[in-house]
């Protein structure tokens, strides 16, 4: 009985999760427009944050509960759906054109930075050390000195994400809704409210649901934890792309990937230090192996077509199959 209680709060944990985020999105939205705020600025920093806020929630409930390998999984998780399932999904539908600035710019920084997070985690686990040379809090963990790094990388990032944005006005974000003073607060209060307690309830029944089922922290953060967290880029870029919006689809999904790596891990790892494994270390770099074939696939005629994005979602089908047998 108390396994059905769990997967009933896991569920509630996700739609306050998604539904926070949209509120929060909203009302901060439409408090930076009263402010005069570029809708540009907006849609690079508030709306690309409040897609990658379910991830955040859970990944810093995760730490201060001490279920810190839920946090790196999730953060891998979530980045291996978004990029072969999410986008999978939208090729099926359609064949997705990219957008050379993402080609040559955007996608390339989020392998790069994959490879970074796989460097971090390869020196914790075999030297016990930061890649800057100090000792860690405890051996295989990612500590602050990776947090700073992230962290600094992210301002500069957003930085120059907006203002080349602000040269290129093209790039302007999605009509943003009127709202009065009073209802931007209770969007924006009752969104962190939202979000805060499904990270909570998204943690605790996850944890729950994985010692019921013999299954390990890591597993569930791998799949579980990290599809349901990944649902709002999902929802987001389908919506985009039955609507012909394929430059949008693929940005949302590179997008969130830059802040679940630079963002999320910055400030989780700054928190609490992430342990990691070697198992962590087998993720990220299938993962930095999935992003060149995909940029592989983008890089040809600019676009991924149908067998590409099926070729894909087979892929993830077979990695979730290697994860639970591990």
């Amino acid at each position: 009985m108390k396994i059905l209680l769990d997967i009933i709060l896991l569920v509630i944990g996700f739609v306050a999760l998604i539904k926070g985020a949209d509120y929060f999105v909203e009302g901060s939205a439409a408090l930076a427009k009263k402010m005069h705020i570029p809708g540009v600025v907006i849609g690079l920093t508030i709306v690309a944050m409040g897609t990658s806020a379910p991830e955040l929630a859970v990944s810093i409930s995760a730490g201060l509960s001490g279920s810190n390998e839920i946090a790196i999984s999730n953060i891998i998780g979530s980045n291996m759906f978004n990029l072969i399932v999410v986008l999978g999904v939208c090729a099926i539908m359609a064949p997705m054109a990219v957008e050379r600035s993402i080609i040559k710019r955007e996608y390339p920084f989020s392998i790069a930075l994959t490879i970074l997070l796989a460097v971090f985690i390869s020196d914790a686990v075999f030297t016990g050390k930061s890649t800057f040379g100090d000792f860690q809090v405890n051996a295989g963990t990612l500590a602050r000195a990776e947090a700073i790094c992230f962290l600094v990388i992210f301002i500069a990032y957003i930085v120059f994400t907006v203002r080349t944005a602000i040269k290129n006005r093209e790039t302007e974000s999605e009509e943003i809704v009127d709202l009065s003073g009073v209802k931007c607060a209770i969007f924006i209060l009752g969104g962190i409210a939202a979000i805060v307690i499904g990270g909570q309830l998204v943690v605790n029944s996850a944890k729950a649901i994985a010692l019921f089922c013999g299954m390990s922290e890591t597993l569930v953060g791998l799949t579980i934890v990290a599809i349901g967290t990944s649902l709002p880029e999902l929802v987001t870029s389908v919506v985009a792309s039955s609507k012909g919006q394929n430059g949008m689809a693929v940005g949302n999904v590179v997008g969130s990937n830059i802040f679940n790596i630079l963002l999320i891990l910055g400030v989780s790892c700054s928190i609490h230090p992430i342990p990691v494994k070697m198992e962590s270390l087998i993720d990220v770099c299938i993962l930095l192996a999935l992003n060149v074939m995909v940029y592989i696939f983008v890089r040809t005629k600019e676009k991924i077509n149908r067998f590409e994005g099926a070729v894909m979602v087979a892929c993830y089908i077979a990695y979730t199959v290697f994860a639970i047998l591990r």
